[in-house]
């Protein structure tokens, strides 16, 4: 069993086949957990018991010869999707005690298939950051240098994957939550197009770009995942009907490439890796063409209005009363601000400061409105470059993993690594990162993601083109 080359696929046919059962599958990620988690600290609590008994029932089932997709397999859980009886924090103070109880859906769903649950990653504080280093509870380090950030906000799932810590993971993805940190950590991360998989059960930061998905050492892993989780949903009112996935959809080899874009503070050795994926595509039949997307440039503005927006109300739900903590005060206004500066951190406090503001009477038409206005434009952006091509290219990140506390005290500088990623969310359409090289950073290699986004419902390119990127990658 060799962890670091270990994929979903392989290990669903050796526990079928019994060359090992899914017990020292799941004892294999625990021993790797209590030896690299101490520096890494990317699970915020491991739960070796129940995984254990878990494991046990998956062997049940697999020599009964029941077993489905993920029966058996290792994950790992970002700290703000629901699992009934386990503590889910979303990273916060506030909700730091607070048991989960009910089963989000796609925890359901993976119950359904028997996997194990390792245990709860580590996250920006309401899935809220880019670096994974706003959690109430330290930063999560990158596994391939542990003095910089493994991305966020769902660093800790995938340094989790990256490090062998688990086989694979759920995140989610609000501005690249998920693509980000998988390029800084040179492991497949995807999301999934708004709706395909049920929200129901994540703590919501921004209600209209939240979407749950993937994490895995492969785009078959993050597909296989994507399978097991998807699906409409009667408690979530933005699922989408099955049906909208029974269309076929011909994937034709043509892909586009914003280049005006691409030269938003992208290091060089980043860009070059980019065309050098792009090359290796062209030579296996790909059609690479230009294409414009004259409003994407505006994504960054609009996406930390609405964000900060519906951050603003989600929150407001914390209020030291329902539920969480409560700092006790002598009237309830004082409870209200007592318990919500003690239990939410410097950027969340940052993005209710700006969400109440551009809310506000007398500046929502000013903000607000015309962020929601342009984001209708940047959807059409995109429609229009899917008329020609069946899939965009793009970075997923400008810059390798940066170091920790770098850019700490500088959030517009933390906000301009999501530069990539948010025009997806904000048009709800689907991506994937997958591995495309690395760049030398101060005697360490570093990886960068290629970005791979496809029309809504266009999922199964996203997995031709990236297991192309793939095979070109040998």
């Amino acid at each position: 069993m060799n962890l670091d080359s270990l994929t979903i696929a392989e290990a669903r046919r050796a526990l079928d086949v019994k060359e090992y059962s899914a017990l020292e599958l799941t004892d294999a990620y625990l021993d790797e957990i209590s030896k690299r988690d101490g520096e890494i600290h990317a699970y915020l609590e491991v739960w070796e018991k129940s995984a254990r008994e878990e494991a046990k029932a998956a062997d049940a089932l697999i020599a009964k010869g029941e077993s489905k997709p993920l029966t058996g397999i290792p994950l790992a859980f970002k700290d703000n999707i629901l699992i009934e009886g386990h503590t889910a924090s979303a990273g916060s103070k506030i909700l730091e005690n607070y048991k989960a109880s009910y089963d989000a859906t796609v925890i359901s769903k993976l119950k359904e298939h028997n996997a194990v649950f390792l245990g709860r990653t580590n996250c920006d504080e309401f899935a809220l950051g880019s670096s994974t280093e706003n959690s109430a509870y330290g930063p999560t380090k990158n596994p391939h240098d542990l003095s910089r950030v493994p991305g966020g906000t769902s660093g800790g799932s995938t340094a989790a994957v990256a490090a062998n810590m688990a086989l694979g993971g759920l995140g989610s993805d609000t501005g690249g939550s998920i693509r980000q940190p998988s390029s800084l950590c040179g492991v497949v991360g995807m999301k999934p197009t708004y709706g395909s998989v049920s929200r129901y059960g994540l703590i919501a930061a921004a209600s209209s770009l939240d979407q749950i998905g993937s994490i895995g050492k492969t785009v078959a892993d993050a597909r296989s995942i994507f399978e097991g989780i998807r699906g409409h949903d009667k408690h979530d009112s933005t699922s989408l009907p099955d049906s909208f996935f029974n269309e076929k959809r011909t994937v034709k080899k043509v892909i586009g490439v914003p280049r005006a874009f691409l030269k938003e503070g992208s290091d060089a050795d980043v860009l070059a890796e980019f065309e050098k994926t792009l090359e290796n595509l062209q030579s296996t039949g790909y059609e690479i063409r230009d294409v414009e997307l004259p409003n994407v440039p505006y994504s960054l503005a609009v996406y930390y209005i609405i964000n900060p927006a519906e951050v603003s109300t989600n929150l407001a739900r914390f209020d030291g009363i329902r539920y969480g903590l409560s700092v006790p005060a002598g009237d309830i206004q004082s409870v209200y601000s007592k318990t919500r500066g003690a239990g939410f951190g410097p950027e969340t406090r940052r993005r209710i400061l700006v969400g109440t503001f551009v809310l506000s009477a007398g500046y929502a038409d000013a903000y607000y409105r015309k962020a929601r206005a342009v984001r209708e434009l940047i959807r059409d952006d995109f429609k229009r470059a899917f008329e020609s091509v069946d899939a965009i290219a793009m970075p997923t990140s400008p810059t390798p993993a940066f170091k920790i506390g770098e850019k700490s005290d500088d959030p517009l500088a933390m906000y301009a690594a999501d530069i990539f990623t948010v025009p997806v969310n904000l048009a709800g359409v689907p991506a994937i990162s997958v591995p495309s090289g690395m760049v030398p950073r101060e005697g360490k290699n570093l990886p960068v993601g290629f970005q791979i986004i496809a029309p809504h419902g266009g999922e199964d390119a996203l997995f031709t083109v990236g297991e192309d990127v793939e095979k070109g990658r040998g």
